[in-house]
């Protein structure tokens, strides 16, 4: 149990860098990319549960099919989450 859950940490962070990479932009930093695609990385292993069934989630794919759901759940999230912020870069405060 403790290994799929650093594996979908380490999974989520690698796919929160890749959505940062292809949605660009001024926005969240490396970093913020990451904790985003992290929660979007769960979001989208939840929703993917949802849409194929208990069971037949991205588990059962192994790292790729992870990295797939993780990756496009993170997409999303950036892009929902930099339409909501108004895409502003943060402040140097």
């Amino acid at each position: 149990m403790l290994t799929a859950i650093v594996g979908w940490i380490i999974i989520g962070i690698i796919a929160g860098w890749l959505a940062g990479m292809v949605v660009g932009g001024s926005g969240f930093g490396v970093v913020g990319d990451m904790v985003i695609g992290l929660i979007g990385a769960v979001v989208g292993g939840w929703v993917a549960s949802l849409l194929l069934g208990a069971g037949h989630g991205a588990n059962n794919y192994g790292f790729i099919g992870s990295l797939i759901v993780s990756f496009i759940g993170a997409v999303l999230l950036l892009l929902i989450v930099r339409a909501v912020s108004g895409g502003r870069a943060r402040s140097a405060v």
